[in-house]
């Protein structure tokens, strides 16, 4: 059985410029999904989520688009304005796990309300002609809470439903629930894919000795912290290739260099680069150490040697 693997989307990291940099570099992944879309209650999309989705943006790369909402009439909003573009799916997050989106009954705080869900799909597909697709948590506060919604959703022709093996209100902390994950798969006619924690070739291994079915497979932060880990699983090794370091710092060049000219001021990019750093330092034989480099780091200069310094010593390594 071949296997597909998918970049699971994360907000403020997997734009275009970060999935075409990566794709350029490493490959291994076989389609990305974009951030997701999020209006607010006005059918206005933002600049920045038009650009991300542009075709121009992505020509090289299999992209499906995201929405995270609960009102009906944003969705159909959307998926008119992705069909325009010529996209044939958009994806229901019913998965992002923060309290200022769950709160609001969006994300895994949607779970819970299995009448709403069924209600939105019900519209959608009576309205409009996209390919819905969803990527959930098996709950916010109970991973029970997706068992009452998988049987509204065998009403659907949903195209697959991508499960991260967590509850919303776990954040990413704690492991992954496989026995609940497994629940799923038994409890739906529809196609799962499998998303939480793949983040190196033996848990994806194991994982696929567990759920044998399974031959789709997210990776979302696995995917930042070490940018190798899909075209290594694709490749059946836990070889990286003899100038790892090299390839990684022309790669974080580029995104740098092109985060730069988007952004404006010295505080946006350095912010930036912070947040890629948490998860880049993974790759380092001392993460922590690392990290500590590139937060002290005061201004643009100052990181841009700190770089070169923490590649250097890698690649000497």
């Amino acid at each position: 059985m071949s296997q597909t693997l998918l970049s699971s989307p994360l907000q403020g990291f997997t734009d275009y410029k970060f999935r075409n940099a990566f794709n350029h570099f490493f490959g291994g992944i076989d389609t990305f999904y974009s951030p997701y879309i999020r209006l607010n209650g006005k059918l206005v999309i933002k600049n920045s989520y038009k650009k991300d989705i542009e075709l121009e943006n992505n020509t090289e790369l299999e992209v499906i688009p995201q929405i995270i909402t609960n009102d009906v009439e944003e969705f159909l909003f959307v998926s008119k304005y992705v069909r325009e573009l010529g996209y044939k799916e958009l994806n229901w997050n019913l998965g992002c796990p923060y309290p200022m989106v769950t709160k609001r009954g969006m994300g895994s705080g949607l779970i819970a309300d299995p009448e709403k869900i069924n209600s939105i799909l019900h519209k959608i597909h009576n309205e409009s002609d996209i390919l819905v697709s969803m990527k959930m948590r098996m709950g916010y506060d109970t991973p029970e809470e997706i068992l009452e919604v998988l049987p509204i959703l065998d009403n659907y022709p949903l195209k697959n439903i991508a499960i991260h093996a967590r509850i919303g209100k776990q954040l990413y902390k704690g492991g992954t629930d496989l026995d609940s994950f497994q629940k799923c798969v038994d409890n739906t006619k529809h196609k799962l894919y499998y998303n939480g924690d793949v983040t190196s070739v033996s848990a994806y291994k194991n994982l696929q000795e567990r759920f044998p079915s399974i031959d789709h497979w997210m990776i979302g932060r696995g995917l930042i912290a070490d940018p190798f880990l899909p075209s290594m699983i694709k490749a059946e090794t836990t070889a990286y290739p003899k100038n790892r370091f090299d390839i990684f710092n022309e790669f974080h060049d580029r995104i740098f260099t092109e985060y730069d000219a988007a952004l404006s001021g010295p505080t946006p990019i350095k912010m930036k680069m912070l947040g890629f750093w948490e998860y880049f330092s993974q790759s380092f034989s001392n993460p922590q150490k690392t990290y500590k480099k590139i937060k002290k780091a005061g201004n643009v200069r100052n990181y841009e040697i700190a770089v070169r310094e923490i590649f250097k010593e890698a690649k000497n390594g």
